[in-house]
């Protein structure tokens, strides 16, 4: 069964964390943490139960559809606070004390500023997820062998672009009242890419406290596992890359 998607390329660069080096400063209090935000939500509906594979879809087709949506979602939650995320407000790509670099299609590691990766990031998922040879809509088509790698890498770099919005932009989301949608989103997100084990739990543990807040409530382990026991044996394999 072909689900309706919205609208050869790869994922040219790769992500990489670590420790930005400097002397950590006084850990600031994280808003996002706050209960008064941290309840606030667009819907109360069990997303543990909407991010299940249904029996009669094709897990490719389930990911395929799922991920495209994300990446539109997401795409449109950075958008409400780009006008903030500037190369001067966000000379590095970081989270809480972690930077990311982008990786070229020759494997040159790229220091760039936050919407510079954003952009990177979104560009390069737009073509993949409009490529029929990866993300195929025609009935009949087949996903590619590398497809399930290809899922992995998007998700991973949408966490990213999620947890610096929380990181480095959840003044402004709160000030234009869009909080709950954006823990809608997470959560929902969070829950997904644990239920198919698409992203490995070392790469979000630098949002463990935000996780376990907002998916402790919607029938989430917090070990970073999803139960996935209905999925082929290729969505249990972790991400391995960072």
């Amino acid at each position: 069964m072909r689900l309706k998607r919205n609208g050869s390329y790869t994922l040219n660069g790769k992500s990489k964390g670590k420790p930005n080096g400097k002397k950590p400063a006084p850990e600031e209090k994280k808003l996002y943490l706050e209960p008064e935000y941290t309840k606030s939500r667009i819907t109360d509906f069990e997303f543990k139960e909407l991010v299940m594979l249904p029996r009669e879809i094709d897990l490719n087709e389930w990911l395929a559809s799922n991920t495209t949506t994300f990446f539109h979602h997401i795409n449109l939650q950075y958008s409400t606070i780009s006008e903030f995320c500037t190369g001067e407000s966000c000379q590095t790509m970081a989270v809480c004390n972690t930077q990311y670099y982008w990786y070229d299609e020759r494997g040159k590691k790229i220091k760039c500023t936050a919407p510079q990766y954003v952009d990177f990031v979104m560009s390069s998922v737009q073509k993949l997820v409009t490529d029929e040879d990866v993300f195929p809509t025609k009935y009949g088509k087949e996903f590619p062998n590398s497809f399930e790698s290809l899922v992995k890498k998007i998700c991973k770099y949408l966490f990213h672009v999620l947890a610096h919005i929380y990181s480095s932009h959840f003044k402004e989301t709160l000030a234009l009242e869009l909080h709950g949608h954006l823990n809608t989103l997470y959560t929902h997100f969070i829950l997904f890419i644990r239920e198919f084990n698409l992203v490995d739990p070392k790469e979000t543990t630098i949002m463990d406290d935000l996780t376990e807040v907002l998916c402790s409530s919607s029938g989430s382990s917090s070990n970073g596992s999803g139960n996935g026991s209905s999925n082929s044996a290729g969505a249990q394999n972790h991400v391995k890359e960072r």
